[in-house]
């Protein structure tokens, strides 16, 4: 009997390449671009087999957490651990910890498929049959890379280059190879025993700790540290942040395969994308006869190979060819397809002034253990928001020393507490919130509430909260 493989997603990434959708606080991973599902939740699909997959350890950061637990909540995931990065430390320090982690609760001869929690892969039998190949080569002691059957001869991935074949059907690593300039990518593309390199990987716990003892022990030591202090925290694991960020910085390509005579590649004819650019957004997309892929509320006339999507502005585009025009609630962005690989340029700009910089930062919709809210008019003394809360959730126990609030119920059923008094809202009905009141909100219905909530006062940033009581710990 085959033995099961515990997936590690590493969900903690912070990319800006798809903005103005993708933030720093709003990565792409936990955004629906194409379809229902976001990126994350397609990713605990793939690995949702009970028979062939343990239920999965999400690695993460604080600030995702919730976003985490609530995504795999609704897509009906159960998950392992949801481990949380103090800092950012590259892969090599997030292997190790799941490697550790993963040798606690399932035993060092447990098979790892480390997984980025950010890519479009198309499961198939071809699929299939690569994570059978990785796991035979994983069982015999190899440390097993995924290797994308390159297309073209992209200059935007690192590539590996085989080397002489191993029983499994996999191949020993021959090298890796930097992200190229075109003319050398064109040779290696030429040359057919080059991959591109996916990020992911297939190996045991025991194996990797093992590497990363004899290559990288600096490495293991910080996250062994870490992982020995950790808290627990509600349903997640916090490594202890001193510990971890003794961790170089560096990635688990340098850190081991680089070094060890262990690496193997399976070569991966797989329909598979790192979704980094709008380009690639448009590649995958439901393209029509004029080869334009439109999403959310636009339209689109006399325009070819062109992508068009909106949160809720309605767009209007005639006459383009070859461009992206992204609109998002608070910016919008227009370029060319064959340039889309250039946007952290343009955000980099963005977050160099000051009054673009929280373009970059933050977005008008904020996801909260509780459901959300976004901003839609923000003026001198006063900020209108949409608050939505889920379904038997509630807000902390709270106060501001610098604002009073009026809510205004929309939809579902409000239970409002106010200094202690507590009553129910229906739809159309309204309540004040005093400045200096403690105060909280929930949703006891079954459908989700939505709120209107008006912000008045001299201050009214999202730090003038304090919390007195909080089901999620944060008080």
């Amino acid at each position: 009997m085959t033995r099961k493989i515990v997936p590690v997603i590493m969900a903690g990434g912070k990319g800006t390449r798809l903005w103005p959708l993708s933030r720093v606080a709003a990565a792409k991973q936990f955004i629906r671009f194409l379809g229902e599902e976001t990126l994350f939740q397609k990713t605990l699909a793939r690995v949702a087999d009970p028979s062939r997959y343990e239920p999965a350890v999400v690695i993460t950061n604080d600030e995702f957490r919730f976003l985490v637990a609530e995504q795999a909540r609704e897509a009906g995931y159960d998950l392992s651990a949801i481990v949380l990065e103090p800092v950012a430390r590259n892969t090599a320090a997030a292997v190790a910890v799941a490697g550790l982690v993963v040798a606690q609760k399932f035993g060092d001869d447990a098979l790892i498929q480390i997984l980025p929690s950010d890519h479009e892969i198309k499961v198939d039998d071809t699929y299939k049959e690569c994570v059978a190949t990785a796991l035979e080569a994983a069982e015999a002691g190899n440390l097993v890379t995924f290797g994308i059957s390159p297309t073209e001869p992209a200059t935007g991935y690192g590539y590996i280059e085989r080397g002489e074949a191993l029983p499994s059907g996999a191949y020993k690593v021959a090298r890796f190879v930097e992200k190229p300039p075109l003319d050398k990518a064109e040779k290696m593309l030429e040359a057919g025993k080059f991959y591109w390199n996916s990020g992911m990987f297939l190996f045991t716990a025991g194996n990797i700790i093992d590497e990363l003892q004899a290559h990288a022990p600096d490495v293991l030591e910080a996250a062994r540290q870490s992982v020995e202090l950790a808290k627990e925290d509600l349903d997640f694991i916090r490594l202890d942040p001193d510990a971890f960020a003794q961790s170089p910085s560096i990635s688990v390509d340098y850190a081991v395969m680089e070094k060890t005579r262990n690496a193997a590649v399976v070569p991966a004819a797989i329909t598979w994308s790192d979704l980094g650019s709008w380009d690639a957004i448009w590649k995958l997309g439901d393209q029509d006869e004029s080869g334009n892929v439109v999403v959310g509320n636009a339209t689109v006339v006399n325009s070819r190979d062109t992508l068009v999507m909106s949160r809720n502005t309605h767009l209007a585009v005639q006459g383009m060819e070859g461009i992206a025009v992204i609109a998002s609630e608070d910016a919008v962005y227009v370029g060319r397809l064959d340039e889309s690989q250039e946007v952290g340029n343009l955000v980099k700009k963005l977050a160099s002034e000051k009054k673009t910089e929280y373009l970059t930062e933050t977005h008008p919709t904020s996801l909260r253990p509780w459901g959300g809210y976004t901003s839609f008019l923000q003026g001198d003394r006063f900020q209108v928001k949409r608050i939505f809360v889920q379904p038997g959730k509630k807000l902390s126990l709270q106060k501001h020393h610098h604002r009073a609030e009026h809510w205004i119920c929309v939809k579902g059923t409000a239970e409002v507490t106010i200094d202690g008094k507590t009553t129910v809202l229906h739809e159309n009905q309204s309540t004040y919130i005093p400045q200096g009141a403690v105060h909280r909100l929930g949703n006891p219905g079954k459908i989700l509430l939505e709120m209107i909530e008006i912000q008045t006062g001299s201050y009214l940033g999202e730090d003038d909260i304090v919390r007195i009581d909080d089901e999620f710990g944060r008080a």
